[in-house]
């Protein structure tokens, strides 16, 4: 059915106006609640003149209070980029820019904003097959510090009930598009997941975030990723949970056939706030935000003007569709915990962190866990004392109730675990066997090996370089040799030699995650 608006002939016969005062070579972009104008140095948003369910622009004044929430929003992630609001003076037909203390009744309003190259855009580079594991880390490094700096949203925001309505709406709005199995298993997950949702209410982790993560809205600066063009239009969309904001780049990845690179964002970010119990919301946010994208082909395909635009759409909505489906089946009856340990400079972290992309799981860093328990940075040198409380018999202990309790929560809710640990004693590979086996999860021991002169010489190296969450040292390392209890036959550990270049490496654990697959 065709959707299209009556007055969106004006505001097009308004954006052909300001198009040639800007002159030859203005770049035009349409969204389905926005045209960009790209002109020089600077790009110039205007908002369409719609009242939808979560949305109203329907007036001047709401589509100008509208881009001063977009300016103030999204100079948090990237003030560089966010300059200021201006003024329209019309008619229509004849539509000029004006000066924001200009006196007069404008038609509109828009946002100024500085340009940049649309190429670095992630979904670009995404589709060229250029998106690159470091960049992803660093994405999950600012989306976690984003969401560690917002305080939690007032009470009147991220009722579990709304959290569903807005998932009920997607289906409302896609009608007989949406497979009932999805409806059922939306309903399904939502039961399951309401008491998590109403315990991380209260627990503070409903922010004002970003809340349309998708990779068109991050692009790459100088290297560095910058989300922007956060929802403004609707607070209530913008104040949820965090991992609903974390959900849409996870899913947009999958979205785009990477979902190797969706497990590292999603454990990178987990591992910076320590945010893992939330990730038993990851699947049915994922599901949401994958609609939410279908809901948008469908908008498209009823404003589409020719018969490309709509192919274009119906394909979009397919694929949203198909990958909502595929999402839905993340939670597994039987999940993995697999335990990556060995000693000090094995190898253990590279491996663990190998083999989460192609088995899909999470990482859990007992380095990283350490510090955290103990209010240390996790990149920081400890002082002399901080080193001997932190590796202390009774932090020791403390630190693997923390990785077992950890992986409990995401084992519950079907996802696969890597506990990344040196697990010497035989007694903490003990604990975390029957750990899986009392959630009757599959538990895997990997041990890392390397001659004891290679893992002298990368803690020294790692020691130099001084960027790592270990604190391990050569002295650490006669220590661990000395009382470390070797995997004995009834262990049943998996071997993985590291002492070889990185691309053997590589496929070892390759090999090693197409077997755990099986």
């Amino acid at each position: 059915m065709n959707t299209r608006d009556p007055r969106l002939d004006e505001h097009h016969a308004l954006v052909d106006a300001l198009q040639r005062s800007l002159g030859e070579g203005t770049e035009r972009i349409e969204t389905h609640i926005s045209t960009l104008l790209l002109s020089g140095g600077f790009a110039y948003k205007l908002r369409k003149p719609l009242a939808l369910g979560f949305l109203d622009f329907s007036t001047a004044g709401r589509r100008r209070a509208d881009c001063e929430e977009e300016l103030r929003l999204n100079r948090r992630t990237a003030p560089q980029l966010y300059l200021d609001v201006l003024p329209v003076f019309g008619p229509a037909a004849q539509a000029r820019f004006g000066r924001a203390d200009e006196a007069g009744e404008p038609i509109d309003w828009l946002l100024r904003m500085r340009r940049f190259d649309n190429d670095g855009l992630l979904d670009r580079l995404a589709a060229r097959g250029e998106l690159t594991d470091t960049l992803i880390d660093a994405l999950a490094t600012r989306v976690a510090s984003f969401h560690d700096a917002l305080p939690a949203s007032p009470a009147a925001y991220g009722d579990p009930q709304a959290v569903l309505s807005w998932a009920r709406a997607n289906f409302e709005a896609l009608g007989g598009e949406a497979p009932a199995a999805l409806r059922e298993w939306t309903e399904r997950e939502f039961a399951r997941i309401a008491p998590l949702l109403a315990l991380r209410r209260a627990q503070g982790f409903v922010r004002e975030g970003h809340g349309d993560l998708h990779l068109g809205n991050i692009v790459r600066i100088d290297g560095e990723p910058l989300p922007f063009d956060g929802i403004e239009f609707n607070a209530a969309l913008r104040h949820t949970d965090t991992m609903a904001d974390l959900a849409f780049t996870f899913m947009d990845l999958w979205r785009h056939g990477l979902p190797r690179l969706a497990w590292r964002f999603a454990s990178g970010c987990a591992e910076h706030t320590g945010d893992y119990g939330g990730l038993a919301l990851l699947p049915f946010f994922a599901v949401y935000r994958a609609l939410v994208r279908a809901q948008v082909a469908s908008l498209r395909l009823g404003q589409a003007g020719d018969e490309n635009a709509s192919a274009a759409a119906r394909a979009a909505l397919a694929r949203d569709l198909r990958v909502a489906g595929e999402l839905s089946h993340l939670p597994q009856a039987q999940p993995k915990l697999v335990l990556s340990c060995g000693l000090s400079g094995s190898g253990k972290s590279t491996v663990a962190l190998a083999l989460l992309q192609p088995l899909g799981a999470v990482r859990i860093r007992s380095d990283v866990e350490r510090k955290r328990l103990a209010g240390v940075a996790i990149t920081a040198r400890p002082t002399d004392e901080q080193a001997r409380q932190l590796y202390s018999r009774a932090m020791n202990t403390r630190t693997y109730a923390r990785l077992q309790s950890l992986a409990q929560a995401l084992l519950r809710a079907g996802l696969n675990v890597i506990v990344d640990a040196a697990a010497l004693r035989r007694c903490e590979r003990d604990d975390l066997r029957a750990l899986a086996a009392a959630e009757g999860a599959r538990f895997v021991l990997v041990e890392c090996t390397a001659p004891e002169a290679v893992l002298r010489e990368r803690i020294a190296r790692r020691m130099a370089a001084g960027h790592d969450a270990s604190d391990a040292t050569l002295e650490v390392l006669d220590f661990q040799l000395g009382i470390r209890e070797p995997v004995a036959m009834d262990e049943a550990a998996r071997s993985m030699p590291t002492d070889c270049d990185a691309a053997t490496l590589a496929a070892r654990c390759e090999a090693l995650a197409e077997t755990l697959r099986q």
